[in-house]
This record gives C-alpha cells, sequence and structure tokens, in this order.
C-alpha cells in the first residue's frame, strides 16, 4: 500500500559520541529521570544479541539484569521482532475503544497460563505500577473496604498509589501517601525480625490487622520473591496461612508477579503456584512484552464485574503491537522450554554463588529461584550488619569483568542476578569467570 509520505528518506541524525550522548541526558532530561543511575560512569548501549550487550565502545556484557527484568526472551528475538514488524506494518496503535484481534488473542492466551476452575478475565495497561494502582481500586471497589496491607521490604512501583504500598523508604517520597495501608513484618528467612519459620510472621500479621485496620480489608498485595527488595522468597506456608487471615477479614489476595512470573523462577509458570493457592488478582509486567510496554491485571470475572458501569481507560494499554510482543513471548517460553531452562541454567549460576560464598567471608547469604539470584554482603557473617560500601565497589568490578547487574535491597547491600530466560549452560563458564575476577579484585 503506497503512502503519501514514501518519498521522504529524510534519515535522523544520531550522535554516538560518549560525551555528547552524556551532556544532551544531563541538558534535556528531568531530574527525576536522571537520577536513577546505577554505576559512577554511565554505561551506555548499542546493541544487544539473546542474553549479550555491547556498549559504544563494542564491550561485551553478560546481561544478568535483563533490564529491570524486563527481557524475558533475549534481545533481538527473531520471533518477537518478526510479530512487532508484522502488526507495527499493518496498524501501530488501536486505541481499546475500538476492536482489534490481536490484544484480544493475548488476554485469551494469558488467562490460561492461570489456575484451572476459575474464570478469569484481564484488564491491558502499561506497566506494572500502573496495574497495581488498579488492584488497589479495584479491591476498594469490590469489598467495599479500605484497608490494604502490604510487606516491608515490599517494592510495587513509583507511581503514588503504587509507592504507597512499597515497604522501602528510598522509593517513598516525603509527601502524604495514599491512606487505608498498613505494613506487616515480611518473612525473610535472613533478615527478618523473627529469624527463620513462619508462624511468627502470621501472628504479626493478625495483629498488623487486629491494631491497624478496621478489621474490615480490600485486600492484601504479596510478590512471591520480593525483587527490588534484594530476591527474597517467601517461605512456603506464609501466603497461604496470610490469604486465610485475609479472606477472614472480607479482603481479597492481590499477587504482584511483575518480577518474578513468565516463568522467571523456574519451577512454575507463576511464582504463587509454588504455594499451592489461588489469588483473587495477579498482577504482570516487565518480562511479558520482552522490552515492550505491556502490563496485565489478571483477575476472576466476578471481582472485575465491579468497575463494569465507570471507566478505568488506559490509551495504550492493549496497543497491538506490544500485545503482539506478548503473544510472541508465551510462544517462545512454551516452545523453547525457557520454563524448565531458567529452573536448569539457574540451578547451575547458583552453585557458583554458593561456591563464591565458602570462599568470600563478606558473603552473608546466597539465595534464589530460577533466575532470580541474590549475593548479600554483610560486615560480619555474625552481627549480618549490611555492607553497602563494598557492594559499592564490587558493582563496579562486575561491570569491569563483563557482568552487567544490580545493586538492591533495602540497604543496598545486595547484587541481584536475574539473566533472560535465554540464558544457556555454556554462558555459566563465562559467569564464572567474571563474578569469581569480580570478588578477587576486592
Amino acid at each position: 500500500m503506497a503512502s503519501q509520505f514514501d518519498h521522504d528518506q529524510h534519515e535522523f541524525e544520531l550522535d554516538w559520541n560518549t560525551d555528547a550522548i552524556v551532556e544532551r541526558r544531563n541538558t534535556y532530561y528531568a531530574a527525576s529521570q536522571r537520577a536513577f543511575v546505577p554505576y559512577q560512569k554511565p554505561l551506555i548501549f548499542s546493541k544487544g544479541q539473546d542474553n549479550y550487550l555491547w556498549d559504544e565502545k563494542g564491550n561485551k556484557y553478560l546481561d544478568c539484569l535483563s533490564q529491570n527484568l524486563t527481557i524475558s526472551v533475549g534481545y533481538n528475538n527473531p520471533v518477537v521482532t518478526r510479530e512487532v514488524i508484522r502488526q507495527a506494518q499493518t496498524l501501530q496503535h488501536c486505541t481499546t475503544m475500538f476492536f482489534h484481534p490481536v490484544p484480544a488473542h493475548f488476554a485469551e492466551e494469558l488467562t490460561r497460563t492461570m489456575p484451572a476452575g476459575e474464570e478469569w478475565v484481564v484488564h491491558l495497561c502499561n506497566s506494572g505500577a500502573e496495574a497495581i494502582d488498579m488492584a488497589i481500586l479495584l479491591a476498594r471497589s469490590y469489598t467495599g473496604n479500605n484497608d490494604i496491607i502490604s510487606l516491608t521490604n515490599a517494592y510495587h512501583g513509583a507511581t503514588f498509589g503504587a509507592q504507597s504500598v512499597t515497604g522501602i523508604s528510598g522509593f517513598r517520597h516525603n509527601i502524604p501517601q495514599l491512606g487505608g495501608v498498613q505494613f506487616a513484618p515480611v518473612p525473610d528467612q535472613y533478615r527478618g525480625i523473627h529469624g527463620e519459620g513462619v508462624e511468627p510472621y502470621l501472628n504479626d500479621l493478625e495483629g498488623t490487622i487486629h491494631y491497624g485496620t478496621s478489621g474490615q480489608l480490600a485486600g492484601m498485595i504479596i510478590e512471591p520473591v520480593q525483587g527490588y527488595g534484594g530476591i527474597i522468597p517467601v517461605p512456603e506456608g506464609y501466603i497461604s496461612g496470610a490469604r486465610e487471615r485475609i479472606k477472614a477479614a472480607g479482603g481479597l489476595l492481590i499477587i504482584d508477579e511483575v518480577q518474578s512470573g513468565m516463568a522467571r523462577t523456574g519451577n512454575n509458570f507463576w511464582a504463587f503456584q509454588q504455594h499451592g493457592i489461588v489469588p483473587d488478582m495477579v498482577v504482570a509486567a516487565k518480562g511479558m512484552g520482552n522490552g515492550f510496554p505491556l502490563a496485565a491485571l489478571i483477575v476472576k470475572r466476578e471481582i472485575a464485574e465491579t468497575m463494569a458501569t465507570k471507566f478505568y481507560f488506559h490509551t495504550y494499554g492493549a496497543n497491538p503491537v506490544n500485545c503482539a510482543a506478548g503473544r510472541a513471548v508465551l510462544h517462545v517460553i512454551e516452545a523453547h522450554q525457557l520454563q524448565q531452562r531458567a529452573q536448569q541454567v539457574g540451578a547451575a549460576l547458583l552453585a557458583v554463588l554458593e561456591d563464591l560464598q565458602t570462599r568470600h567471608q563478606v558473603i552473608g547469604a546466597v539465595r534464589g529461584r530460577g533466575m532470580m539470584m541474590a549475593v548479600e554482603l554483610v560486615k560480619d557473617r555474625g552481627s549480618r550488619e549490611p555492607d553497602p560500601e563494598t557492594m559499592i565497589r564490587l558493582f563496579e568490578k562486575t561491570r569491569e569483568c563483563g557482568l552487567v547487574a544490580s545493586k538492591s535491597g533495602a540497604y543496598r547491600n545486595v547484587l541481584r542476578i536475574c539473566p533472560p530466560l535465554c540464558t544457556q549452560m555454556e554462558d555459566v563458564s563465562f559467569f564464572e569467570t567474571a563474578i569469581n575476577r569480580s570478588f578477587e579484585s576486592l
């Protein structure tokens, strides 16, 4: 089909000079967008392939962050690229006021990943934080109650609603937060206030309900594996116990799978499935679009119908190009058995980290599930005092040795390692060499 613009052959300028890139960003980015820079010297990427990245000078890196866990099936994945191009060449956008088959197919395929026996529906939006905001609104609308419970050390996003249920001070702005939110202690088996075990934390949850709320809940929101909090897996028995207590108080169980979903933990497609429960809502994003902005609130139909007479509109939420990417991601994960690979390769990477722990006293804990792993640094293994200073030095060393990772946790003393699901066994030796050199250089 010919276009009136076909004759326009203008090529847009792209300046790859390192200093120019930094200066242009510092000049034209708002302070809020300039602040999120992990390394002392800016890291500029020019291209990616599968689970590797190259900077503007041609240096190669093994990606152990997946662009904050958004790259699931790899950079330049040919299936994703093909489907995105095919859709972009026919229709770049179709707002949800109108109908298009691609988002509808994607919603159907997404519901098939959920537990059988329930009627699931999907609200597509642009980011995990947007979906969290909607989950809070929907829980309050459906139950008629106001109080929401979250966990300390949780991260659910940076929007006004999402940061209100985030339990890390660094992500909470110094303004009045959304009301009606209470926090219960996270059952962190390494750093939690009760140490190991589940019952003491469930008792604390009962106390939070009894003393911090009206006793009637809208819901509770839980990450099965806390992501930015430092890769903290919630122990088995806690989510099921929490669900009983939340239900007894009239609330809904909201599971945040923004980071832990899409086969990343290896054992299951969704991390909550390991806990033997069926949630009322699931928030999904990040790896669902393999870098394209795509998120979803997956919810039981009965609950979703509460908003049938109200507008809740995301202009780009069901964008057909992004949903084409989402369909391709679901296909690639299943067809190429990336869930199984996440389990197997993740176990091999975790074994490398556990071996490191035997040789470096600064490592207080190693933990992980599938392609979500973490190394926590401490000044003393006995006191478990966090060591963010050493983490700053280690973090820079990992970059010098060819790894892209993340420092996270409430004390910024956790090295977060979350590679794309397409990472292979052949990559383990690269990782082992680089991470060993990083620690030895300390």
